[in-house]
Formats: C-alpha cells, sequence, structure tokens
C-alpha cells in the first residue's frame, strides 16, 4: 500500500522510510477488498523423493524461492506445484502446502502437504519438535564440538532483510557438531530444535564461524584468514557459488501411517568442488556420494 502510494504521512506520500513522530498525522487509503492472487503454473522440472495423497517431500534445488512474495510472484517452487497439477493443502497463509522454508539460496529437503489434515498434524510436530532436520555446512575455521546453541533471533532493526542475534528476540536453538576438519573450514552437521529465519546461518555466524560463500552474513569470508592459509582460502572462495548450506536430513512422523520415515539427499553438484578443494580429497568428485563417504550420516 505504501508503494501504491495510499498511504499519506501529514498530507504527503509516505515513503517505507518515514519515522513517525508524536503528533504525526497517518491517513491510509483502504482499497477496495482486491481479488486473491493466484499462483501462475511454472513449467520446471522437480526432484521429488517421496509423495503419497497426504505428502510430498522433495530435493529443492539452490537459486529457486519457495512461495511466491514481492520479486517472487510467478518463478517459486509453488508455482511449479501449480504447473505440474499437485493437489495442495489450503493452509499456509498464503503458502498453500508449505510446512516449513528453505531460504532461495540453500538446497534441499522440504515437506509439501497435500491435504489439510496432514498440514496440521505436521505443523503440530514441526512445533513440538518432532520433525528432525539436519544441514550440512562448511565454514570458516574450527567451531567446538559438540555445541549448542541458544541464541534469540530477531529481524534486524535497520536492514530488515537481515537477520540478528538480540535479547528480545524469538527463541532459537541448534546443535553443531564437526563432521570434518580440514585447513581453513570444517564440515558441520547441524540439527534445528527451532525453525527461525536464517537460523543456521545466523547462528553460525553469532559463533565466528559463518558459512562459506554466505553473501549476506558471511563477515569478509576469505579476508578473515590470513597467513600462509590465505592463499587456500581465496580458492575455497572462488569455488562457492552460493552459501554452502544443504538440507541433508528429514525425520518426521508420517501424519497418516504414523510410521517413522527418514529422507537423505546428498551434498548437491554445485558445491562438490569446493567440498574436494576443502578436504583436498580429490575422490569425493569422482564418487556419486560424498557425504556417506564422508560420515555425515553415520
Amino acid at each position: 500500500m505504501i508503494a501504491a502510494g495510499s498511504v499519506f504521512l501529514n498530507g504527503r506520500v509516505a515513503r517505507a522510510s518515514a519515522t513517525l513522530r508524536r503528533g504525526d498525522r497517518l491517513e491510509v487509503e483502504l482499497p477496495a477488498q482486491a481479488p486473491p492472487r493466484t499462483l501462475t503454473p511454472l513449467a520446471l522440472r522437480l526432484k521429488i523423493l517421496y509423495e503419497d495423497d497426504a505428502l510430498m517431500v522433495l530435493d529443492k534445488p539452490a537459486g529457486l524461492v519457495v512461495h511466491p512474495a514481492p520479486g517472487h510472484w510467478d518463478d517459486t517452487l509453488l508455482n511449479a506445484l501449480v504447473a505440474r497439477g499437485t493437489p495442495l493443502s489450503s493452509l499456509g497463509a498464503g503458502r498453500p502446502g508449505i510446512v516449513h522454508r528453505l531460504d532461495k539460496d540453500t538446497s534441499g529437503l522440504l515437506i509439501v502437504a497435500k491435504d489439510d489434515e496432514a498440514h496440521r498434524i505436521l505443523g503440530r510436530d514441526l512445533a513440538a519438535r518432532r520433525v528432525e532436520r539436519i544441514y550440512a555446512a562448511l565454514v570458516w575455521g574450527h567451531p567446538p564440538s559438540p555445541l549448542e546453541i541458544d541464541a534469540p533471533i530477531a529481524r534486524h532493526r535497520v536492514d530488515r532483510k537481515r537477520m540478528t542475534i538480540a535479547p528480545q528476540g524469538r527463541p532459537a536453538r541448534s546443535r553443531l557438531e564437526v563432521v570434518a576438519r580440514f585447513d581453513v573450514c570444517d564440515l558441520v552437521r547441524v540439527h534445528l530444535e527451532t525453525g527461525r529465519t536464517h537460523q543456521v546461518r545466523v547462528h553460525l555466524a553469532h559463533l565466528g564461524h559463518p558459512v562459506l560463500g554466505d553473501a549476506v552474513y558471511g563477515a569478509g569470508g576469505a579476508r578473515g584468514v590470513s597467513g600462509p592459509l590465505r592463499p587456500r582460502a581465496l580458492e575455497l572462495e572462488r569455488l562457492v557459488p552460493r552459501q554452502a548450506l544443504h538440507a541433508a536430513v528429514l525425520r518426521f512422523r508420517h501424519p497418516v501411517s504414523g510410521e517413522q520415515v527418514e529422507f537423505r539427499s546428498e551434498w548437491p553438484q554445485d558445491l562438490r568442488a569446493a567440498l574436494a578443494a576443502a578436504s583436498a580429497d580429490a575422490g569425493l568428485l569422482a564418487g556419486p556420494n560424498p557425504l556417506e563417504y564422508i560420515g555425515f550420516f553415520g
């Protein structure tokens, strides 16, 4: 409504950046009820690991937004599901079927609910921490392990696209385990106990061990590495096309059968060269299952 010029501050069209002061007069022209936004079909091939009448588990590629939002109304995962003819639950507050999300540049496993009852059960289980989500990440430096991270997360007060650690934020908890230590970075396993926006990236940056390739929370990346290891760090930075973060494991109770199910996703192809360089093991590029080879799923 601000962008459309329907909000006025002291008689003038308001800007989103305006700061209100005591005594200001704010007027809003409410539009006629807008028709609901429809989801435009998008022809896109999806990697589906499992599907039945209640749900779908798919492997989202990096670069794909999960649901429509400003700047991405017609090119999201939901648009691709509509084109495919996939039934979707009516729940999700404008994001039908979406039980949980992944950032645009994070790859990996995602659950989609196909009916309302499945969505309600999965949502309750997610809130009760009965859905286990495990991420694989390459992080700068060598974090202590194992480690529990309990640091509340809130939206940044200045840059509203960023999240930050803040005492008044929502509770956020993660558990970290180092799977493999390399010279300038580590491969870590991160268990989510809560699911805040950008949680893994914010928590790891808060530790001082940000995700490789994270343009938002990366804190300088290779510039933080000095001495003889600096060239190795710069090489890694060149090899990482995006944040080296991947949703690798999902475990949950099936909402219909009640059976405990588990899904795994291997390290994505676009991050293989970086992992092989980090480990100095060219065999990681030759084999099809680098995470299994390293022992990530163990």
